[in-house]
């Protein structure tokens, strides 16, 4: 790439200044700009008049700094035609006489009401301000992406419409309403907050069976997929709810009701009892969608670090009614809310992606749009993994992190446990695995060391839990 040339028009107004502008100019050069200068560009017997000219019209020169203090923004407008009353000041027809894309203002000096000076043909246009200290170093960055055209904010590039929005398929939970209540109720401390936050639970777990897949046409793992991204409104309209109440009601009574919430939608991973014969792929729908409003249950109480709200869903079992795919007992661990989906494995297939995780990739895609970081949703994850493996009996009491597959060669511990370097945080933070101690660990942690149990692995691809639990500095400050 070609460095770009600057031309950089200023008033002579006084010695500070002159240094001020030897000082942009010099710190545009050291960033790769050619930057032409009067005092160092124009030679004695040259024509000060055709070197302005040349520099606003060559059009090998890229742009047009205009360094504008009081003096300046004066001259431009004293006089009409030629170049003002300064060869290096642009007028009102030299600029307009020009593709105005070429010329910015940078700001030097404002006038006592905080104005700053600008030429009267500048109008409302975007400046750059190097007026203020404070401002200076982000503000001469933006001056820089102006100059190579790398603008910090570039917009994506257009996208297909979501199939959610299709008129013709279309599925509510019918919970707008029931959710405006709530949220206004909670964040307004109403005491009609846990009753409207009940409803709201309500509706959306008996509403769930809108989003049934039955009597599929064609490629099942087509209609799942198609399925599942109908879902995201309703998604992320309780992931908000979420966010209200850890903000403004992080009460023992609430996380009691999202525990009861979460185990109604358990049985939607089964066959119901109205539908006498099914294809078994049918329920990976909501095995994933119960699977996903989980984690994101869990990464916004840790976010918010309400882990008093969060700790719950990993300790307290959840009722399912008898339900025999789970034995006899009614009582089960949270590890039973992540259950292996055979559609997405034999969409892989079929479609030959050779993908490492076809769940974990939904599990990333549809993280946009939430107000949540991904890595919040692997923070959560791997949380559910420690706490199951903690008390794990057999592999079948474990939980499969998908997310992790996205850690790729991070070193270093979630931020729930860099924190927990303070006994008092990990104090706060030990209810989530049920630990008294960090040593309460050391023997789990030494089992995956010595390979005596097997970590998750994609491939080639593993974690350290050592490493993302800060293991060494837990509760080592006060």
């Amino acid at each position: 790439m070609c460095n770009p040339k600057l031309f950089i028009s200023y008033s002579w107004s006084n010695h500070d200044h002159e240094q001020l502008v030897l000082q942009i100019a010099a710190e545009l050069t050291e960033s790769g700009v050619d930057v032409i200068l009067d005092k160092w560009d124009l030679k004695e017997g040259h024509d000060a008049y055709a070197f302005m000219e040349k520099m606003v019209t060559d059009p090998e020169i890229n742009k047009v700094a205009i360094i504008s203090d009081k003096t300046y923004a004066e001259k431009a407008d004293v006089r009409s035609g030629g170049v003002g009353t300064e060869t290096q000041i642009i007028s009102r027809e030299v600029y307009e006489q020009q593709e105005q894309n070429k010329f910015v203002v940078v700001v030097t000096e404002r006038d006592e009401n905080g104005k700053a000076h600008l030429p009267t043909y500048y109008k409302s246009r975007i400046y750059i301000d190097l007026s203020e200290p404070d401002g200076y170093a982000d503000n001469f960055e933006k001056l820089l992406r102006w100059i190579y055209n790398k603008p910090l904010y570039v917009k994506p590039e257009i996208g297909k419409k979501p199939c959610f929005l299709e008129e013709n398929e279309s599925v509510s939970l019918g919970t707008s309403s029931a959710f405006k209540r709530a949220v206004d109720a909670i964040k307004n401390d109403k005491s009609t907050a846990s009753g409207c936050f009940d409803e709201y639970l309500t509706l959306f777990s008996e509403n769930l069976e809108r989003f049934r897949v039955h009597g599929v046409e064609g490629e099942i793992d087509d209609a799942i997929v198609s399925n599942l991204e109908l879902f995201i409104p309703a998604r992320n309209e309780y992931i908000q709810l979420l966010i209200a109440v850890a903000q403004y009601k992080p009460l023992p009574d609430f996380a009691e009701r999202i525990h009861r919430f979460i185990e109604s939608l358990i049985p939607y991973m089964e066959r119901p009892e109205h539908i006498s014969s099914c294809n078994s792929w049918e329920f990976d729908n909501y095995k994933f969608i119960v699977h996903e409003i989980f984690l994101y249950t869990l990464a916004v109480f840790l976010k918010y670090e309400r882990f008093e709200l969060a700790a719950p869903l990993l300790l307290q079992q959840y009722f399912v009614g008898g339900r025999s795919e789970y034995g006899r007992d009614t009582m089960i661990d949270f590890q039973n809310i992540r259950q292996h989906m055979k559609s997405l494995e034999y969409r892989n297939l079929r479609l030959g992606t050779r993908r490492l995780s076809l769940r974990a990739d939904l599990l990333k895609e549809r993280c946009h749009g939430t107000g949540l970081d991904f890595r919040f949703l692997m923070q959560a994850d791997f949380v559910a993994f420690m706490r199951a493996d903690i008390s794990a009996s057999d592999v079948y009491s474990r939980w499969w992190p998908e997310t992790l597959l996205y850690l790729g060669h991070y070193g270093s511990s979630f931020e729930i446990f860099a924190r927990a370097k303070s006994k008092r945080y990990f104090d706060r933070v030990k209810s989530l695995l049920g630990i008294e101690s960090p040593s309460d660990l050391s023997e789990l942690l030494e089992s995956y060391k010595q390979d005596r149990r097997k970590l998750p692995s994609w491939e080639f691809e593993s974690f350290s839990p050592s490493t993302l639990l800060g293991y060494e500095s837990l509760g080592t400050l006060p």
